[in-house]
């Protein structure tokens, strides 16, 4: 069980419920129960106290002698169980029991016996023990006068004592069985809740992997079942739509692909005219001429664009393929730029680093990349290259201002453009995105950052991708 989980303080909650009421209700039984039987003694010790005094007090002569005092005393012993009875005459006392210790009687009570002419009682602790304390004074019948006599019962409460320890280690051992039983209900309970919770967060993590036929198992018909048909509604209604999604998308990959094989015979004849048209340019009117190379130029970026369309479509389709070989990655490198011709090119491309990579896809890589450093940025580019470990590392930075932080995000997405400082380009919008593809064929990755300008740094394995 998680600590913090919902289980956890639903068990800890349930349990400190159940342990509260149960120690509540113990607590009150406790008290009443102990007080009841207190009462129970006391009103029993006093009846038969009274009682006694009462029988006894008609035949006791006055002023009694110590002797008679004692035996008066011993005769009212009964009354208190196994108590002690010590009575007083003036200045005589005397007790049922000879060691009778008569501290017992407190100052207090002996004043309400000597100030009321009624039975007082008192509980008192003497000796670690409890003790109750009962007196009375003798008065004459019938006209109630007060005779001088005083007689005091002394009871032990030990009895008392050990049956509310009783009563109070029964409590305690309800309270454990009441605790593990809160335990025991409050896990049960926990997982009739949490069970259709664990069920809706596992269809949730499997509908987020993409499993989109996921769906939760309804159990009862409480407000988490009503959530579970409300999940399972929505996730119906997501892979319907998905579906629908991803067949438009593949329609629309499988028209973009058939409309760029369509156009490539086309072009292929309109490239074969342009080439003529170039050839002859310089013996046309000079408007005739411009129109010429107007259309050469334009069959040539279309071309491109059909040739990068067609590259993409191989990339959906899961059709591309490496080709790999072992390269000298500078020579391969330094060949995509002599093809190209292009100057204005910082170079650091150290000898003797190779690794097993696809020429034509690098190639592509570079291209697209020194490319379009060159169209966007402010010469010279420098173009770096470095082992690290098992990785190489490919970097081609330019001196422009730069890409701001939302041309970062979207740079490597298909046909995107920043914005107008940047995007009078004569690409298709497709250049990133296919070297970003032919760097993942590879096992790695291109990324962007601006450090003086815009620098996209390509990481591929040196090894052949597993």
């Amino acid at each position: 069980m998680r600590v913090g989980g919902l289980r956890a303080r639903m068990v800890v909650v349930f349990v400190l419920v159940s342990v509260i009421s149960s120690v509540t209700a113990t607590v009150l039984i406790y008290r009443q129960s102990r007080d009841f039987m207190l009462q129970r003694t006391q009103d029993a010790v006093m009846e038969s106290f009274r009682a006694r005094v009462t029988a006894l007090a008609r035949e006791f002569d006055l002023p009694p002698d110590q002797a008679a005092l004692r035996r008066f005393a011993q005769s009212v012993s009964p009354a208190v169980r196994d108590g002690v009875v010590i009575a007083r005459y003036g200045g005589l006392t005397a007790a049922s029991d000879a060691a009778a210790d008569r501290a017992r009687i407190t100052t207090a009570l002996h004043a309400a016996v000597s100030d009321r002419a009624e039975l007082s009682w008192q509980r008192v602790e003497y000796g670690e023990q409890p003790w109750f304390v009962v007196g009375a004074p003798v008065t004459f019948e019938p006209s109630g006068k007060v005779s001088g006599l005083e007689i005091y019962g002394i009871v032990p409460l030990s009895d008392e004592e050990a049956d509310t320890a009783l009563l109070l280690e029964a409590a305690r051992n309800g309270m454990i069985i009441v605790a593990v039983a809160a335990i025991l209900m409050a896990l049960l309970a926990a997982r009739a809740v949490l069970q259709p919770v664990r069920d809706l967060g596992r269809a949730a993590r499997h509908l987020a992997e993409g499993a989109l036929h996921s769906r939760a198992v309804p159990r009862g018909s409480d407000e988490l079942t009503d959530l579970t048909h409300t999940f399972n509604q929505t996730a119906a209604a997501l892979e319907r739509t998905m579906g629908e999604l991803r067949e438009q998308e593949a329609r629309a990959r499988r028209f973009v692909a058939d409309v760029s094989h369509e156009l490539r015979t086309p072009l292929a004849a309109m490239a074969m005219v342009t080439e003529v048209l170039d050839e002859d340019a310089a013996a046309l009117p000079p408007d005739s001429a411009r129109a010429a190379r107007t259309v050469s130029a334009e069959v040539t970026k279309l071309t491109r664009l059909v040739e990068d369309l067609i590259e993409i479509s191989r990339f959906d389709a899961g059709a591309a393929a490496l080709n790999l070989a072992d390269l000298d990655v500078d020579e391969a490198i330094k060949a995509t730029l002599t093809a190209r011709g292009w100057r204005d090119l910082h170079l650091e491309l150290p000898p003797g680093i190779r690794a097993r990579l696809d020429r034509r896809r690098l190639d592509v890589i570079v291209a697209n990349l020194v490319g379009n450093a060159l169209r966007h940025g402010v010469p010279p580019v420098s173009v770096r290259l470095r082992a690290d470990g098992d990785r190489l590392e490919l970097e081609v930075a330019d001196r422009g201002p730069g890409l701001d932080d939302e041309a970062i995000r979207h740079v490597f997405e298909r046909f995107y453009k920043a914005d107008a400082a940047r995007t009078r380009s004569e690409g298709s919008g497709l250049g990133l995105a296919i070297a970003q593809e032919n760097a993942r064929l590879h096992g790695g990755e291109i990324t962007v950052a601006n450090r003086g300008g815009a620098v996209f740094t390509v990481r591929l394995p040196i090894e052949e991708p597993r």
